[in-house]
């Protein structure tokens, strides 16, 4: 071999052994770059869930609340309706009376 196929063959040798160090090099990156990649999606969903969470909490606690303002109004109605009829008859009475002249 002359001098000239050698030099090839050791710049070869040398290229090689160089893309063999980064394959390493990049190879030993992945596992901390996978784990970074899994910390950050657990954190987007973990982020994400409690942002539903507390979504579904005020929907419930506006239900509630809503529920509570029904039961409300319809206690009030209840005690309308319960005086209404306590009076009615006195109101009738009443109308009849001046319908008929004698109020």
């Amino acid at each position: 071999m002359n001098e000239k196929n050698i030099r090839q063959v050791l710049e070869i040798e040398k290229e090689a052994q160089e893309l063999q160090e980064k394959a390493k090099r990049e190879a030993q990156e992945i596992p901390m770059r996978a784990e970074q990649e899994a910390q950050a999606l657990l954190a987007r969903a973990r982020a994400e869930a409690q942002d539903e969470a507390r979504k579904l909490v005020a929907a419930v606690q506006a239900e509630d609340r809503s529920k509570e303002i029904v039961a409300e109004v319809n206690a009030k109605n209840s005690e309308f309706e319960a005086l209404a009829k306590k009076n009615f008859d006195k109101a009738v009475a009443f109308v009849l009376e001046r319908v008929l002249g004698r109020a």
